[in-house]
């Protein structure tokens, strides 16, 4: 089995709009759920949000792209050039290297703030006509396609969207197929721009969104807080990594999937655990072995204490010494995007050796008997962590790394 390097990571986010912020973010326990900027109009029911801050598109992706990029394709685009700078790589440097590599980008919402627009010109404004680039920015492989573009990616590459787990089945993806042999190295992670009026009131129409902020685990725990942003990574043949001097920032060992076949939006205990359980099976794994589990952690009522429930029926006794914490309540749940942001703050962990805290707990619900690392962030040695994504529409999809 060929083992899989992680030699590159960029990030858009909350917190940070490049890792090296973002680390310093976590580390410090800094909070960036904050009332929404930027909107003629926000829903009454939305009091704070995970939004991007300070993002310069134009100075990170040029003048020239922009029209064609809806803001969720910046985001990727902007943190898939981070990733690979960061690695080293250069596609183009001979056509076999873009043949043998993939790009595989999830989304939840792609394009729904251009498609927005285009409503609101049209229903709103009375306009006849919509931006005729409406298509290309609003479909859903508009930021992998723009990846291999300015890369020069040519092998296998395309779009993933199964909800809040689109970035980690991406990931997982792009991790089979480099260890399977299918490619040489891929380029993977998920984005998402949802801070706009039209999805925010869809979110409140659930009525899943907190009324202050987000606080997973926590008993007074209100709801989810929408947040967006993007989480990109370089993976690549191990021995590939070593080859040519890369710094290996982690080592990607596992990745498991599953469907509840149950509830469109109520989450499963039996089905998750199942995605867990297979997680660990892939990476060859005990219980005992994983050091910190990075949960879904969406503090919503229904959300949090089935996954308490999933760590027990997996971990057992473990779970009374296996630290978990929930970056959500910094950054906001980015949706598609989220497995991107949680996984760049596993592999923070890892090299750290600190768990991010889980923010804003004023009392641990007794219905989430877990030990988690709340409200200031715990140092300890970090081997193996785990990072959880349960969907709407019961797909689930988790991933183990290792310390490199």
């Amino acid at each position: 089995m060929i083992r899989v390097a992680i030699t590159g990571m960029g990030v858009v986010s909350a917190i940070g709009n490049d890792v090296e912020t973002f680390r310093r973010a976590l580390l410090d326990g800094r909070n960036g759920l904050l009332p929404p900027e930027g909107m003629d109009e926000v829903p009454k029911g939305i009091s704070v949000v995970g939004q991007v801050r300070g993002f310069d598109a134009e100075g990170r992706l040029g003048k020239d792209r922009l029209p064609l990029l809806d803001p969720f394709a910046q985001f990727g685009l902007a943190a898939a050039d981070e990733a690979i700078a960061m690695a080293g790589l250069d596609f183009r440097a001979d056509p076999e290297v873009g043949h043998r590599s993939a790009c595989i980008i999830g989304t939840g919402g792609a394009g729904i703030a251009t498609l927005q627009d285009g409503f609101t010109r049209l229903f709103k404004e009375g306009k006849t006509r919509v931006n005729p680039f409406t298509v290309p920015r609003a479909m859903g492989n508009a930021a992998c396609s723009h990846i291999t573009m300015a890369h020069g990616i040519t092998g296998p590459s395309f779009a993933v969207t199964s909800a809040c787990a689109s970035a980690n089945h991406a990931i997982g993806l792009g991790f089979q197929m480099v260890r399977s042999g299918m490619a040489d190295r891929a380029v993977v992670g998920g984005t998402e721009a949802l801070v706009n009026f039209g999805n925010l009131k869809a979110w409140e129409a659930l009525r899943v969104v907190s009324r202050d902020t987000c606080r997973p685990f926590s008993k007074d725990r209100t709801g989810m807080v929408v947040g967006e942003g993007a989480g990109v990574f370089v993976m690549e043949r191990w021995e590939d990594a070593q080859a040519r001097g890369a710094t290996i920032l982690a080592e990607m060992i596992g990745f498991g999937m599953s469907a509840d076949a149950g509830d469109i939006t109520f989450p499963s205990v039996e089905g998750a655990a199942r995605s867990v359980q297979a997680c660990l099976d892939d990476a060859g794994l005990r219980p005992g072995d994983v050091d910190h589990i990075n949960a879904h952690g969406t503090a919503t009522t229904a959300n949090d204490a089935t996954e308490a429930k999933v760590i027990r029926a997996v971990f057992g006794d473990h779970a009374d010494r296996l630290p978990v914490s929930s970056t959500k309540s910094a950054h906001g749940h980015a949706l598609g995007a989220a497995g991107g942001l949680e996984l760049v703050a596993c592999i923070v962990a890892l090299q750290e050796g600190f768990i991010p805290a889980t923010l804003n707990v004023t009392e641990i619900d007794p219905e989430c008997p877990l030990d988690v690392v709340v409200n200031e962030g715990r140092r300890v040695p970090i081997v193996t962590a785990l990072s959880n994504s349960f969907a709407f529409g019961g797909l689930n999809a988790v991933l183990a790394v290792r310390k490199a």
